[in-house]
């Protein structure tokens, strides 16, 4: 593909990488021929088990550590390309919500990638260059009942985006956010109302299918591997005047 010359040789950084749109991203950007990965999970095993050609620098840990930031930046020399998507979901109504599980959110969603949006954007300072993506969610635009602490995350985070746009602009560097609506992850796997929807409906697949008919204009839930293809395009130069911009890719949830 095109990207390959354009990504050869390069460093990015993708958080989040060990499982769902992380990890596509991370094959998404192998497959284009990236130098260099650096990779952040929780889930220090399953960076491992991605099964990727190029140089990989995984690191396990807590996005929310600033130690974890302090450490990586000082043996950062370069980055070209930045997609911070690790975050958590949380489902409370308001008078239900602890506030333990709403800094929990918090501390991830926002802390975390504030955390990760510095690092990126101080060594792409030093270079003149770089590119960044933040993942957000449709539930950061549209309103939905029982998600206050993870949909005012994500409002943050493409508010973030957007000032982030406007401060880095100046030493060349672009910064965008994806608000992506459902897509067929494990993080479904991880709910607990998931599994007897999966036995009502005879399988997981049926289950998503029939979520996605009720809930999505288009009638489906993306699969990861075209919202890592969106991330790529904001990554690319084919986006190189796209700045400060949110993308939707909700399948029509937000109409």
């Amino acid at each position: 593909m095109s990207g390959e010359s354009e990504f050869g040789g390069k460093v990015a950084l993708v958080t989040g990488a060990a499982s769902g749109i992380g990890a596509a991203t991370a094959r998404w950007l192998d497959a284009c021929g990236i130098g260099e990965l650096i990779l952040i999970d929780m889930d220090r095993g399953g960076l491992g088990a991605l099964g990727l050609s190029c140089k990989v620098n995984a690191l396990g840990g807590d996005i929310a550590d600033p130690s974890l930031w302090k450490l990586l930046e000082r043996d950062l020399p370069r980055l070209d390309y930045a997609v911070l998507k690790a975050g958590i979901a949380s489902n409370d109504d308001i008078v239900d919500l602890d506030i333990a599980n709403w800094r929990k959110t918090m501390a991830v969603n926002l802390d975390g990638t504030f955390l990760s949006l510095r690092t990126a954007l101080r060594a792409m300072k030093r270079q003149g260059s770089g590119s960044v993506v933040i993942t957000a969610s449709v539930s950061g635009i549209k309103v939905a009942a029982g998600t206050a602490a993870y949909s005012a995350s994500k409002a943050a985070t493409i508010q973030l985006a957007k000032v982030a746009a406007a401060e880095a602009a100046k030493f060349g560097v672009r910064v965008n956010a994806i608000a992506p609506g459902g897509v067929d992850t494990g993080i479904w796997d991880r709910a607990e109302w998931f599994a007897p929807l999966v036995e009502q409906h005879g399988g997981r697949d049926q289950a998503l299918a029939a979520m996605a008919k009720d809930a999505t204009p288009i009638g489906r839930f993306a699969r990861a591997d075209e919202v890592a293809a969106q991330i790529g395009f904001l990554l690319s130069d084919a986006a190189a005047t796209i700045t400060g911009t949110c993308l939707l890719s909700d399948g029509g949830v937000s109409l």
